[in-house]
C-alpha cells in the first residue's frame, strides 16, 4: 500500500510517473487539417525507445520481529510514542515494489526513492529486458527521499539516462513519466508541468518539487520523469490523493537534487554532505512585506543567526530578508534550503539580502556544519526503556543531520534498536534527551550513568522536533 505522508491534504509517497495535459495553443492551429502523413503520426514513441530500458522495477524484502510492549499501558505515553510493544517477538516478511533509473550503466547505479526500500535487508532489481539482478543499497538519503542503489552485475546493461538540468524547465513543457504502477509493467504516460518549486508538501526535508498531471499510482516511486529529450529531469515521488487514485497531483523530486547525490554516491560516500547556512530562517508574512515596503510576501527573514556559523561570518543581522541566493528568488524557507542544498561545497554563494530599506549582496562560505564537540557515541544496554539507544554530543553537524534546532539541551538519539525495548517503546531517530528522573542531561555519558541502576520508574523528559514532554515509565 501507498504511505501516507499528510492524511488532512491527502499526499500519499505512492509511487508515481507522471503528467497528463496539453499544451495550450491558438484555436486557429488547433483547427488546421494535417498536411501531411508525418504531422498524422507525430508520436512520443522516439523518446520512448530511448528512455525505458533505463527504467527498472525495485523490489525490497524485510524480516521484521514484532513483539508486545507492557509500557503501552499508559495512553500520555502512547500518545508520543505510538503503539508497540515488546515481550513475545513474532517475525513476518514485508515487502515493498517501486521504480528505479539506471544513472550510470558501466558502474551499476541506480536511482529511486529512499521510501522504497527503507528499512529493507534485500534487494533486486528488475530490468527492462525481465533479468532480475540483486543490488547493494550504496547511499541513502532520507532528507531527499532518495537512495542509490548499485547492481551486483552490470552484465548486459547498456542503458542509462543522461541527468538533465531542472532549472531549465517551464510550466507547459511537455513531460513523460516511465514506471510499474500496480506491478502490472512498465508503463508510460505523457502531459505537461503543472508548475514547479512546489513546497509545503511535507514529503522531505529539501522541498521544491515538480508538480505534474500524469496519471500516478502505486508503483510509481522511484520512477523517471523525462522531457522531450529523453533527459531525467526529475524521480517521481508524490501524488496528492484522498483516496489513492490518480486526482492529476502529482510531485518529482528536481534532477538538481538528484544529481547531487547520485554524484556522492559516485564519489564512494554513504551519506551527501551539504553546506550549513547557520541561521533560523522563518517566512515573510504580508504584515512583515508591508513593513518593509515590499509589493508581495516574498524571501525569508532571518530570526536567529548562530555563533560562527558562515551566516555570523557573512554579517548576515537578525532581521535582514533575503531574497536570492546566486541570482535564484527564494519564496520561502524550503525553497532556500534547497537552492542551499544543491551548491556545491568549497566555494562561495552570493546572497541578496534586503536590511530595511537597503539591499545588499552578501558572499557566504559553502562548508560543512561543524563537529564543535566530539560525539562520544554511547550505546545504552540492560533491561531498562533506554536499552538499543546510541546517543551523541549535540553540535551543529548532529544539529544538520538531524534537522534538529542548534542550541537544543540535552543529548541526541542517533541510533535506535528496532528490536529493543527503546525501539519497541517509540524512541526516534532524533529525539534529544533532555532529563532522566529531573536530572538534566549535558553530555550522552550522563545517561549511561543514569541508567546503570535499575529503577522502579523512570521520569523522562523528551524533545521532538521541538515539542517538549515529560512522562513516566515503570520499571
Amino acid at each position: 500500500m501507498p504511505r501516507a505522508v499528510s492524511p488532512v491534504a491527502g499526499l500519499l509517497c505512492l509511487f508515481l510517473v507522471g503528467l497528463a495535459s496539453a499544451t495550450p495553443a491558438s484555436a486557429q492551429l488547433l483547427r488546421q487539417t494535417p498536411e501531411s502523413r508525418q504531422q498524422v503520426t507525430l508520436s512520443f514513441a522516439p523518446v520512448v525507445q530511448k528512455t525505458t530500458p533505463a527504467v527498472v522495477n525495485v523490489y525490497g524484502i524485510r524480516q521484521e520481529r514484532r513483539t508486545t510492549n507492557p509500557f503501552m499501558d499508559d495512553p500520555f505515553f502512547r500518545r508520543f510514542f505510538g503503539d508497540g510493544g515488546f515481550g513475545v517477538p513474532r517475525e513476518r516478511a514485508q515487502q515493498s515494489l517501486g521504480s528505479g533509473v539506471v544513472v550510470d550503466a558501466r558502474a551499476g547505479l541506480v536511482v529511486t526513492n529512499h521510501h522504497v526500500i527503507e528499512g529493507m535487508t534485500e534487494v533486486k532489481v528488475a530490468l527492462a529486458d525481465k533479468r532480475e539482478v540483486e543490488a547493494d543499497i550504496i547511499l541513502r538519503d532520507p532528507r531527499t527521499d532518495l537512495a542509490v542503489l548499485r547492481l551486483k552485475t552490470t552484465t548486459g546493461l547498456s542503458s542509462a539516462l543522461e541527468i538533465g538540468n531542472s532549472d531549465d524547465l517551464q510550466v507547459g513543457d511537455f513531460v513523460l513519466a516511465i514506471g510499474n504502477p500496480f506491478g502490472v509493467g512498465q508503463t508510460v504516460t505523457q502531459g505537461i508541468v503543472s508548475a514547479l518549486a512546489r513546497t509545503q508538501v511535507g514529503i522531505a526535508d529539501f522541498q521544491s518539487f515538480i508538480q505534474t498531471d500524469a496519471a500516478i499510482n502505486p508503483g510509481n516511486s522511484g520512477g523517471a520523469l523525462v522531457d522531450m529529450q529523453g533527459r531525467l529531469i526529475g524521480i517521481n515521488t508524490a501524488i496528492f490523493s484522498k483516496t489513492g487514485a490518480s486526482h492529476g497531483i502529482g510531485f518529482a523530486i528536481p534532477a538538481t537534487m538528484v544529481r547531487i547525490v547520485v554524484d556522492s554516491a559516485r564519489a564512494g560516500s554513504a551519506s551527501v554532505r551539504r553546506p550549513w547556512f547557520g541561521a533560523r530562517l522563518q517566512g515573510v508574512t504580508p504584515d512583515i512585506a508591508e513593513g518593509l515596503g515590499l509589493d508581495r510576501p516574498t524571501g525569508v527573514m532571518v530570526a536567529a543567526v548562530f555563533d560562527k556559523s558562515p551566516a555570523e561570518e557573512a554579517g548576515l543581522k537578525r532581521g535582514d530578508v533575503i531574497l536570492q541566493l546566486d541570482g535564484q528568488a527564494v519564496e520561502d524557507p524550503d525553497s532556500f534550503g534547497y537552492r542551499l542544498a544543491t551548491r556545491p561545497l568549497g566555494g562561495t554563494a552570493s546572497v541578496n539580502v534586503l536590511r530595511g530599506r537597503n539591499r545588499l549582496t552578501l558572499p557566504v562560505k559553502m562548508m560543512i556544519a561543524p563537529e564543535t564537540r566530539p560525539r562520544d557515541p554511547v550505546r545504552i544496554t540492560g533491561r531498562g526503556p533506554f536499552s538499543g539507544l546510541t546517543l551523541v554530543n549535540l553540535s551543529p553537524a548532529v544539529a544538520e543531520e538531524l534537522t534538529i534546532e542548534v542550541g537544543s539541551e540535552g543529548v541526541a538519539v542517533m541510533e535506535v534498536d528496532p528490536d529493543s525495548p527503546s525501539g519497541q517503546i517509540g524512541f526516534q531517530k532524533g529525539d534529544i534527551l533532555v532529563a532522566i528522573n529531573r536530572d538534566k542531561i549535558a553530555v550522552s555519558r550522563d545517561v549511561e550513568r543514569l541508567t546503570r541502576d535499575r529503577a522502579r520508574g523512570w521520569e523522562i523528559t523528551v524533545n521532538r522536533k521541538g515539542q517538549v514532554f515529560t512522562t513516566v515509565v515503570r520499571g
